[in-house]
């Protein structure tokens, strides 16, 4: 086996439930119209749901609701994010687009 391969199974975890995941965490849809795009968990729901935001397709003033079963969930959390929503600075979609640029080039 490749390293590669390696590396991106120590990257990618398969959950079923939202106990792991933070806000600002980076996900990839693997079911759905939206098939491999990359979001920022933009809320955690409930047990079986997230809202997540790509700033694009998905903006922050219309997150799409995503069961965790459906996502693959990057071990990359980016505490800016979490930390502006929560001191209640103001983010536009922009700079969603911003902190994903890296991660849409790289998968």
């Amino acid at each position: 086996m490749s390293k590669d391969i390696i590396k991106v199974h120590k990257e990618v975890n398969l959950m079923d439930s939202t106990s792991d995941i933070a806000i600002g965490q980076v996900v990839k849809s693997r079911a759905g119209r939206d098939k491999g795009r990359i979001f920022l968990v933009l809320g955690v729901v409930d047990d079986q749901y997230v809202l997540v935001v790509d700033g694009d397709l998905r903006k922050l003033d219309n997150p799409k609701l995503k069961k965790v079963k459906h996502l693959i969930i990057y071990n990359t959390v980016l505490p800016e994010f979490k930390l502006k929503l929560d001191s209640k600075i103001k983010i536009n979609n922009a700079y969603v687009r911003k902190l994903l640029e890296p991660f849409n080039k790289s998968f």
